[in-house]
């Protein structure tokens, strides 16, 4: 879910998506002329199709040693595209510390057999840069991108578990060991609110 570039981790330190971006050699993709993965992911993120109140918990400063933590609380709506290759989501929070108005963008390699999450807001206009790639394994999915952190140069992981229940539960780590160690930063919990309307398929 929601990944920035260096504007958007000053901003609002969310998740990021920056230059560089791949997945660690323990999550690597499958080389170019490598057979197709036999699971066929194309509706893996269907479980977040919908309305749904989330509730967003934000590390106020990664990786610094601080422990302050602030709250939001909103909506997301998300659609399906291409019969189910790839998902449009709407992210908008408010909390003690303003609000967070973003957009996802999933999209499904059938090649690979995995995803690959972009992350914009109206603050940066644009497609973030290289997505976070991976999969969904027993309902388990996780999702790499190699960053820089102010002006450090890190691991990221995004986590997305409890997909087969009402509550999908995501979170955001940031390693600066290449995945030895993981900080979480970014953890959202989802409640339904409407099942998906007639056309959101």
């Amino acid at each position: 879910m929601p990944t920035p570039k260096l504007a958007w981790a000053t901003l609002l330190l969310g998740p990021l998506f920056m230059a560089g971006c791949c997945l660690p050699a323990s999550a690597a993709s499958p080389t170019a002329g490598s057979p197709a993965a036999a699971h066929d992911g194309t509706h893996d993120f269907d479980f977040e199709l919908g309305y749904w109140h989330i509730h967003l918990k934000k590390l106020l400063h990664p990786l610094s040693g601080a422990h302050d933590w602030v709250e939001y609380d909103g909506t997301t709506r998300t659609r399906s595209l291409w019969g189910g290759g790839a998902e449009i989501e709407e992210f908008n929070v408010k909390g003690s510390n303003g609000a967070i108005h973003g957009l996802t963008l999933r999209l499904y390699n059938p090649q690979s057999g995995q995803w690959s999450l972009y992350w914009s807001t109206p603050a940066i206009g644009t497609i973030g840069g290289p997505p976070n790639i991976g999969e969904f394994k027993n309902g388990v999915g996780y999702f790499y991108c190699w960053d820089t952190y102010n002006g450090r140069y890190i691991l990221e992981r995004f986590e997305w578990s409890r997909t087969n229940t009402k509550t999908p539960h995501f979170e955001q780590s940031f390693s600066e060991d290449g995945g030895k160690t993981w900080e979480v930063n970014w953890i959202t919990d989802q409640t339904r609110i409407a099942e998906v309307p007639t056309g959101m398929q």
